[in-house]
């Protein structure tokens, strides 16, 4: 892959799940425990697909791939997303 990008790119892909700024968000990471805003993530893009890593260990956070018919994200490396409201 090449260079990654901040978490900030995720905004517009999310603001069309979400109804409140995701990049805001914060989550902790499954592999260190990090708890960070999305914003602080490190962003691979391809077509469709965004990849985001924890900005401390380098661990998968979530996928997000977007295609005609449907939206799908993997959480996995999410212990727990906290959105303050």
């Amino acid at each position: 892959m090449a260079g990654h990008i901040d978490g900030n790119v995720l905004a517009g892909p999310l603001s069309e799940l979400f109804t409140f700024d995701a990049t805001v968000a914060t989550g902790r990471c499954a592999s260190c425990g990090d708890v960070s805003e999305l914003a602080q993530a490190m962003v691979w893009v391809k077509p469709n697909t965004y990849i985001a890593r924890c900005h401390v260990c380098e661990a998968m956070l979530f996928t997000l791939i977007q295609s005609h018919h449907n939206t799908r994200i993997d959480l996995s490396g999410i212990r727990i997303l906290t959105i303050e409201g």
